[in-house]
């Protein structure tokens, strides 16, 4: 792709707020020299170009190339073909483009073959992978398939940043002065995010529920305004906050926050927003669909000084 090309990509993704509550999602498809097919939310993205000249620095983590200036800024260059596992041998050059992402408060550019187009596609097409994809599984956050039948693993980039940087040491957090018979109930994709949320959700000693998906965590919410229906309880005793993570497969966080908004079940209950998109664009995205409140991942201190305080109210 040529380089006017690539500048003009972007532009062709129009009122992109709009797609809050429409469960769709904006996919950028890109190649790593072979014939399969990946993909990254566009909202994540913040430029497409051909690489520049890289500046080799010495104890590098695995993975990452070097690093760049970028309008004032340094940031690191990450060779995607070093992640992901192909099934044949790449053709070309696997690191002639650059993509330049923004998100969980890092900026990044990963080196890929060949960007190809921008898609729309409905997130209830969107699958997780399935297990049969083994070694790109942790890497892999859901499938969806194009029109001529052709399969996009769309990645984990916050997985792939977390292998490069670490995961984020959870510091020592106050407990929460609540309820022990109440929890909370929160959904995220991302097996880093979960693992991550707990691990705040452990320290301010809150129980909770959780799910994979938006589908899935609606399907469980369900179960459980049902129930308290059924035992005669009012839901908002027991289920004192929901975290929605924003990109999710088969069910976005603005859907499922939209359907708990209008569920007088769910009535009191906040709603908190946490996502790596973090831009000005999302929060308003988050807000016209009615959470309480919006946190940037991660910083576990942050999502704990949001949590706690909007728990102890409920008690």
């Amino acid at each position: 792709m040529s380089k006017p090309q690539q500048t003009n990509l972007l532009d062709t993704v129009d009122a992109r707020t709009k797609l809050a509550g429409s469960n769709k999602m904006e996919i950028l498809l890109f190649s790593l020299g072979t014939r399969e097919i990946f993909g990254i939310n566009v909202f994540k993205v913040r430029e497409v170009s051909q690489t520049p000249k890289i500046t080799k620095t010495p104890n590098m983590p695995h993975g990452v190339e070097g690093v760049l200036s970028l309008r004032g800024n340094i940031i690191p260059v990450i060779s995607l073909a070093r992640f992901i596992a192909t099934h044949e041998e790449p053709v070309g050059d696997t690191s002639s483009t650059m993509i330049v992402t923004e998100f969980s408060k890092h900026t990044q550019a990963f080196l890929v073959h060949d960007v190809d187009r921008i898609i729309r596609v409905d997130w209830d097409k969107v699958r997780a992978p399935e297990t049969m994809l083994a070694g790109n599984q942790a890497l892999i956050t859901a499938i969806t398939e194009l029109p001529d039948g052709k399969l996009v693993s769309i990645l984990d980039v916050e997985q792939i940043l977390a292998t490069v940087i670490g995961e984020p040491l959870i510091p020592e957090l106050p407990p929460t002065q609540i309820n022990p018979d109440t929890f909370m109930f929160f959904v995220d994709d991302s097996m880093v995010a979960r693992k991550e949320i707990i691990s705040v959700l452990d320290k301010i000693g809150i129980k909770y529920h959780q799910a994979n998906n938006g589908k899935e965590a609606w399907d469980k919410l369900q179960n459980l305004a049902n129930r308290a229906v059924h035992d005669g309880e009012n839901l908002r005793d027991k289920l004192k906050l929901i975290l929605v993570d924003a990109e999710m497969p088969e069910m976005d966080g603005y859907v499922l926050t939209k359907y708990i908004k209008s569920d007088h079940r769910f009535k009191g209950i906040p709603v908190v927003m946490h996502s790596s998109l973090s831009s000005n664009a999302n929060r308003a995205m988050g807000a016209s669909v009615g959470v309480d409140a919006y946190v940037a991942k991660f910083d576990a201190l942050i999502l704990a000084d949001t949590l706690s305080p909007m728990l102890s109210s409920q008690s």
